[in-house]
């Protein structure tokens, strides 16, 4: 079992930036990809960035693309999502999660293990 524990949300104007943390514990050895994802309210749960662990590939959903940033520190089993420019439609929980899945997968239901979340709000 994975253990994810999310941090660093909170409020910023439009323009802003912050970063989100992930803490990792557990069997994080058979991870294959680990991913953001966030749910604004009334939404479904949108795919934002994932970092593939063996190859230390990244891929970003359009919508994030050249404003968002996925890193890792596999030294302290962290995961990192530096949000840059930030807009009022990025407004939402943010979820790490992990996948054992052998692909990068951009489905949220190839993902078993997931944090509770952290809220971030971006006013206009």
């Amino acid at each position: 079992q994975v253990h994810l524990v999310e941090s660093g949300g909170g409020l910023v104007q439009a323009g802003g930036s912050l970063t989100l943390s992930c803490a990792a514990s557990g069997r994080t050895f058979n991870v294959y990809a680990l991913g953001w994802f966030r749910q604004a309210p009334g939404k479904e749960c949108e795919f934002v960035a994932l970092i593939i662990k063996k190859y230390n590939r990244d891929d970003y959903a359009d919508s994030v693309k050249g404003r968002f940033t996925i890193s890792r520190d596999n030294a302290k089993n962290m995961l990192y999502l530096q949000m840059n420019n930030l807009k009022p439609e990025d407004t939402a929980v943010y979820f790490c999660a992990t996948s054992n899945a052998l692909v990068g997968s951009y489905d949220s239901r190839d993902y078993e293990y997931w944090g509770q979340g952290t809220q971030v709000t971006v006013s206009s």
